[in-house]
């Protein structure tokens, strides 16, 4: 058996789709008899559930993950225990004796798109994944309580973006403490189970406008092998606290690249059909 846990310094990493590193646990009758640190070889979950099934993971221990990222690890077959925090062997130890509990979907809002991670649809203004109780935001019945939906979710073009049905499995996420973007969250927090609606979002309630700000330019001199990017290439770059961040590659000039972090839809009006499948 091998359990695969997302690593950084000795802990469980918290954001599964910006994993950089793996610490590969070789388990037999119930204890680990080996360990060995792989790279991620790749960005988004897609990516990252391949490697895993590559690598014959039949368990993931993780903190954060959102909707797709558990969707592509169980598409491959692999088991997720996620919100695991602190030392990452003593979390497998608690996985092995049956202590460590799957908190399932605790991040993002609908993570549909290999790139997208914990944090890009709000999940941060709970408080981050996997740590501490969160924080009501958005009065309701539903406040705090972990809700699955169905939705849909279309431009106003009619052309839809993402959709819970065409994967054939609700979204779970607790509701009301800034997991979802805010209009989506507002909508669900006094809906009754069974019950369905249609909201529109202006961008204020979905992913905001886009931020000059967030578009700049990094000389290649400042991020060596940049110069090798194309435009309209979705990459990751990390602050100087090593935290990893989306960019979108918006032009290559004979200099450097120019980048934008603004989320894909900033600025963007947003509709959504949305049916309670269950409260608890």
């Amino acid at each position: 058996m091998k359990i695969a846990v997302t690593y950084e310094d000795g802990n469980v990493f918290q954001h599964f789709g910006h994993t950089e590193t793996f610490k590969i646990y070789e388990v037999e009758d119930g204890k680990v008899v080996s360990s060995e640190l792989i790279g991620s070889e790749g960005s988004g979950h897609g990516a990252l559930a391949f490697l895993l099934a590559k690598k014959n993971i039949e368990v993931l221990v993780c903190g954060g993950l959102g909707d797709g990222a558990k969707n592509a690890l169980t598409g491959a077959g692999i088991e997720v225990c996620s919100g695991a925090q602190g030392d990452a062997d003593a979390a497998v130890e608690a996985y092995l004796k049956g202590e460590l509990v799957s908190e399932g979907v605790n991040c993002d809002h609908h993570d549909h798109e290999d790139g997208h991670a914990c944090g890009e649809h709000g999940c941060g203004s709970c408080g981050g994944c996997g740590g501490g109780a969160p924080q009501i935001i958005y009065e309701g019945e539903n406040a705090g309580k972990t809700c699955r939906v169905h939705y849909k979710g279309t431009f106003n073009d009619g052309s839809q973006f993402d959709s819970s049905y065409d994967r054939g499995e609700p979204m779970e996420f607790i509701c009301g403490v800034g997991m979802m973007i805010p209009g989506f969250d507002k909508a669900v927090v006094n809906m009754a189970v069974g019950e369905k609606v249609n909201i529109h979002l202006q961008p204020e309630e979905a992913y905001g406008m886009p931020d000059p700000r967030n578009i700049f330019e990094i000389p290649f001199a400042d991020l060596p092998g940049s110069e090798e990017l194309k435009a309209g290439e979705q990459v990751y770059l990390q602050d100087q606290y090593g935290q990893s961040f989306p960019m979108k590659v918006v032009s290559v000039s004979e200099t450097g690249c120019t980048f934008d972090g603004n989320h894909e839809m900033a600025g963007k009006e947003l509709n959504f059909e949305i049916e309670l499948i269950e409260v608890k």
